[in-house]
């Protein structure tokens, strides 16, 4: 049913996909594009706030300290808190992926800020959604297909368990476990940070009804798949509460993501009961790499990994939402690959989209602007100047002495909103330096 009369609180499991969205595609159910749409934003926030501008000594990290986060962003009125910000070092194989300063003081040689953890605090927002709700979104890539170039189709074993067949691209595996011990950001890798959050707010909100949501696009959407397969499969989402044993739903909301690991990680996601929605734009490259000879699609993969050990075979992970850009009446031809990959473009897709062969029509009414925030996308003749989101005078600002100087401060990785103390039982697993 597309315009779904019941309230949200008494449908979520179907929404996060505990039917792997059976039926609410197509047509489009209205809780399901609010939803989607509204985790796309957590993802967009990530760009929104991430400091590009290579003048500034703060390039390579956010531009607001966590308490302001949402609200500098106009998103107040979601419900949520800032938990922790993630980093990740800049010392892997992954060059073109993370932002440097050109200035020689900069806040930090080795990270970069990879995303946040955000959890729901709002009463009125949890009854809303019938649950506490934990977010976590990771950044995408800064440039377009830059990125994509570096990845090496390297396929290495997770050992997140004991089963060296399931394999992830070894640029995800790297970006996510690596660490720099001399840099206080991520002197603990990513992978150790979220952990640890995701354990330290579980325990926090004991006996309450939870959720853990995750969402990325782009090269953030791989980070969420691997972050979502790791939290399942180290088990935190498995909560005793002396009675009774709960299992807490996981569902990662994908945005234009690239394929991850091989057919063993996706069958290993389907067996710990990870959902995943994978929204895309069929004329987007993306999501087509790495695999682009075995893949999912190809009848005998199965055959060649178990039989051969074929070391670049990947399978993409969960259930499809394709979106055509040539469907939408305010969008021009264009042959720009990063229009097609553009984020804020796919969530135009997404209020318009009513299922296959259906009429494009938006319906949440999300201003059409957005979408040439940071491209050029749009027809001439709706007036949208492109590229036009950047902060006021560049971020300059006048201070006592009458002086200009950079008003964006760096926040500390360690000054959360609430500290936590990272166990080292969650990576006993992780690969040794």
């Amino acid at each position: 049913m597309e315009d779904d009369q019941r309230p949200l609180h008494q449908v979520w499991r179907e929404v996060q996909g505990c039917n792997d969205w059976e039926g609410l595609l197509d047509p489009m159910n209205t809780h399901l594009r609010e939803e989607i749409i509204r985790y796309g934003e957590f993802a967009q926030a990530c760009y929104d706030s991430f400091d590009f501008d290579p003048h500034s000594k703060y390039c390579g990290t956010c531009k607001y300290r966590g308490a302001h986060f949402f609200e500098k962003l106009d998103m107040a009125d979601r419900g949520y808190q800032i938990s922790r910000y993630l980093y990740a070092t800049s010392n892997i194989n992954l060059p073109n992926f993370f932002q440097k300063s050109r200035l020689s003081s900069v806040w930090s040689q080795h990270a970069n800020w990879m995303g946040y953890v955000a959890v729901s605090t709002n009463e009125d927002e949890i009854k809303r959604l019938g649950r506490r709700d934990i977010v976590v979104a990771w950044r995408g890539t800064v440039t377009y297909l830059e990125w994509i170039h570096d990845l090496k189709d390297f396929l290495r074993p997770a050992h997140f368990r004991d089963d060296p067949t399931i394999k992830i691209e070894s640029g995800f595996y790297d970006l996510y476990t690596e660490k720099e011990n001399t840099c206080k950001y991520c002197s603990f890798s990513a992978r150790e940070q979220v952990l640890a959050e995701i354990k330290r707010t579980i325990e926090s909100h004991k006996g309450e009804e939870l959720s853990i949501t995750i969402t990325g696009h782009s090269l953030g959407a791989a980070l969420s798949l691997l972050t979502a397969y790791d939290i399942a499969e180290m088990g935190l989402n498995i909560v005793n509460n002396g009675d009774s044993i709960t299992k807490i739903p996981i569902t990662v909301f994908s945005f234009s993501g690239p394929r991850v690991g091989n057919l063993k990680f996706k069958e290993r996601c389907d067996e710990l009961g990870i959902k995943v929605l994978r929204a895309i734009n069929v004329h987007d490259k993306v999501p087509t790499v790495p695999g682009i000879f075995a893949n999912e699609k190809f009848q005998h993969q199965k055959y060649i990994e178990d039989m051969i050990s074929f070391p670049w075979s990947y399978a993409h992970v969960g259930v499809e939402l394709a979106l055509d850009h040539t469907h939408s009446p305010f969008l021009r031809s264009t042959n720009d690959f990063g229009c097609a990959h553009n984020l804020e473009a796919l969530l135009h897709l997404i209020d318009g989209y009513h299922g296959k062969d259906r009429k494009f029509c938006l319906v949440t009414k999300r201003d059409i602007a957005l979408v040439n925030k940071c491209c050029d996308f749009l027809k001439s003749e709706y007036g949208v100047p492109p590229h036009w989101r950047q902060d006021e005078n560049k971020g300059m600002v006048r201070n006592s002495d009458g002086r200009r100087e950079y008003a964006i401060q760096v926040m500390s990785a360690h000054m959360t909103c609430l500290s936590f103390k990272l166990t080292r039982s969650l990576v006993t697993r992780e690969k040794k330096r």
